[in-house]
């Protein structure tokens, strides 16, 4: 049987997506969660798993192309399914146009929002029972672990119950509420009448209605004035008037190009007509009450529970990272080269780092109520900064690799973290963590601890000091060196000062006296 795949809709305010590449070309089997298409949106660049196992039929839309959310995009047809029986054949020729609306009531179920997420938070209902719906005004709002959105109404009709209430987390595809038909839809449940209810899922899959009505695609949303949060940022912040500027994307949509072009044209934030101009800051100065994310309220319980437990203790180290510098200029380029990915400076710190816990456990240890846990690998988390929080996959067994092994499972991780592409065991479970405060331009950080880890190390930024170099006869000079602050934190029922002391001192003069192969 055909399976529409459609473009998914990737975060709040986000209603179109680019295919930026086809993962596999018709005729490929496919598995189930495997990925068929990447896509980029304003707020992230994603790949989409194909929702059943089957084979890639059609593609409707080539690479480039840029569709609203719920469009189908391709069409797997499902594997043991080629033969297709006369009825169902005529079936499959009848245009979506002319396939019966789905039947009163209509369950709305929880949506996946995207790969690896299982379940969701109502954090708000913007309908009441018995209010009128629309096909795509938003219905309610849901917090998940990688994005906030609002749901759409997939039909016409009435709201006649909520079967969720706010604050709850439900499982995806777990029934929310019912809407009726039309707008008599709630009499008609009242009066007893029998209907063959549709179950709408709003995820990036198809929608399938009970007793063999053909699937059905949600509609796009309808599009007024529509613009992504970067075109309307940019308006707020040039003074533009967005009903000025003219829409080149679907259905009129205000693209970035859009809006970049509108304000190369003279004069153009002069045409915002003074009325329209955004309030006094005073007056933008108000209270406002939002709901923790689901990712953002887990990090917050984590970091509370963490400096209420550990007594923390922290040193910081100045290390002069000349030499390494100056050995990544000369073969960053051979190493991409050869390997396929850049060379940073983050796979130098991890060697370091696990150079000097080989030689010091204890700060690879954790305190489990009156005992030492030592642990016979070396887990090492690394924090990576999200749009919509922070997560820290781990290189497992890092203490076995080489350095290229740890260049390339920093890459590896890193990307996928940023593509929500993890995998759950591959965000748990670390003995020690790296985290980057410096990439933001600060000078260290006084990290808290990842718990049950016993140590944490945070990274300062990398730049240029003037710095007193003394010679083997006492003469002293001043050269321009690079320098790095790195600030260690640890837990001071496990560790003792000397113990960071003398961790710290093998990590400085790993990096200061490199002399290892990079590959």
């Amino acid at each position: 049987m055909p399976t529409d795949v459609i473009m998914p809709q990737m975060g709040e305010s986000i209603f179109e997506g680019t295919i930026t590449k086809w993962l596999k070309k018709p005729g490929d089997p496919v598995e189930k969660d495997e990925p068929l298409f990447e896509i980029s949106t304003d707020k992230v660049d994603a790949e989409i798993p194909s929702p059943i196992a089957g084979t890639l039929s059609e593609i409707k839309f080539p690479e480039g192309a840029t569709v609203q959310v719920n469009t189908v995009v391709a069409v797997l047809t499902d594997n043991g399914s080629s033969v297709v029986a006369p009825d169902a054949q005529k079936e499959s020729f009848v245009p979506k146009a002319q396939l019966a609306a789905p039947q009163a009531p209509t369950e709305i179920v929880m949506p996946q929002m995207g790969e690896s997420i299982f379940e969701g938070t109502i954090t708000k209902w913007l309908k009441k029972v018995g209010d009128a719906v629309q096909k795509d005004e938003p219905l309610f709002e849901i917090s998940t672990d990688k994005v906030d959105a609002e749901i759409p109404s997939p039909v016409d009709g009435v709201l006649t119950e909520i079967k969720v209430a706010e604050g709850s987390t439900v499982q995806v595809n777990t029934v929310v509420a019912m809407i009726g038909g039309s707008t008599s839809g709630a009499g008609d449940r009242a009066s007893g009448a029998k209907t063959t209810p549709a179950t709408v899922n709003l995820a990036p899959q198809q929608v399938v209605a009970e007793q063999g009505v053909p699937k059905a695609q949600l509609a796009p949303p309808q599009v007024a004035l529509r613009s992504s949060p970067l075109v309307r940022r940019i308006a707020k912040e040039n003074n533009i008037d967005l009903a000025q500027v003219s829409g080149t994307g679907s259905n009129g949509r205000i693209t970035k190009e859009d809006i970049l072009q509108y304000l190369s044209q003279p004069n153009a934030a002069k045409s915002v007509p003074q009325a329209r101009l955004a309030p006094p800051q005073v007056a933008a100065l108000r209270d406002e009450v939002v709901p923790l994310t689901k990712m953002r309220a887990i990090i917050a319980q984590r970091m509370a529970e963490s400096k209420r437990t550990i007594p923390h203790a922290h040193t910081v180290y100045k290390v002069d990272m000349t030499r390494i510098v100056k050995l990544r200029e000369r073969e960053r380029a051979g190493f991409e080269q050869r390997h396929g990915f850049k060379l940073t400076y983050m796979p130098f710190i991890a060697a370091a780092t696990i150079n000097a816990l080989r030689k010091f456990p204890i700060l690879n240890a954790s305190l489990i109520e009156n005992a030492i846990r030592y642990h016979s690998n070396i887990h090492l988390g690394i924090a990576v900064a999200l749009e919509w929080g922070l997560i820290v996959p781990v290189i497992r067994a890092s203490d076995g690799r080489d350095f290229v092994g740890i260049a390339r499972a920093i890459n590896d991780l890193a990307g996928r973290a940023r593509s929500k592409r993890l995998l759950p065991d591959e965000v748990g479970g670390s003995t020690f963590t790296l985290t980057n405060s410096g990439a933001f331009g600060g000078e260290y950080g006084l990290p808290i601890i990842n718990q049950p880890e016993s140590a944490i190390l945070a990274i300062g930024g990398l730049r240029k000091e003037p710095v007193v170099l003394t010679d083997a006869e006492g003469n002293d000079t001043i050269a321009i060196r690079s320098v790095q602050y790195f600030c260690l934190g640890f837990d001071h029922r496990l560790i003792d000062g000397a113990d960071s002391g003398k961790f710290m001192t093998e990590f400085k003069a790993t990096l200061e006296n490199w002399n290892t192969a990079i590959g």
